[in-house]
């Protein structure tokens, strides 16, 4: 029993990579990007001017964005909208609005910020004092 259970981990685990891989290539296309190194589940992808998404792929696959600029850009916002659309498979007009919205709430309550819709979700973190000011997530909810 133990042996098929290995089998089927391993035998899952290269077509999960493939998944995240041809995700991370979609992504890196839509922002005009380039798919940088992997880590485990993790992705580097490098969009034009400063902004890097890292794409994890685990039960459903998150993008974020972080940022050590006091305010980030409007093209950290739309870079990750653009991923997210990849990942949550929703416009990313609405997955914009939905990341301002978890920003703008985390800058008031000073606290990680969730804004949950249609099965995904949308976080942000503020720090003014951190070497990271902002981290931002995009993210189908798991079933169950």
């Amino acid at each position: 029993m133990l042996r098929i259970i290995l089998t089927t981990l391993l035998l899952a685990t290269p077509a999960m990579a493939d998944e995240c891989d041809a995700l991370a290539g979609r992504i890196a296309a839509a922002t005009g990007g380039k798919v940088g190194r992997r880590q485990g589940p993790s992705i580097d992808i490098k969009v034009p001017g400063s902004t890097k998404i890292d794409l994890t792929c685990r039960a459903e696959p998150i993008a974020q964005a972080a940022s050590s600029d006091p305010t980030p850009s409007a093209l950290y916002f739309q870079d990750l909208a653009i991923a997210a659309e990849a990942v949550v498979g929703e416009p990313a007009g609405a997955v914009q609005a939905a990341i301002a919205k978890a920003y703008e709430t985390s800058l008031r309550e000073r606290r990680k910020s969730f804004i949950q819709q249609n099965g995904w979700s949308a976080s942000c973190y503020t720090d003014a004092t951190g070497t990271i000011r902002t981290l931002c997530s995009v993210g189908r909810i798991p079933p169950g």
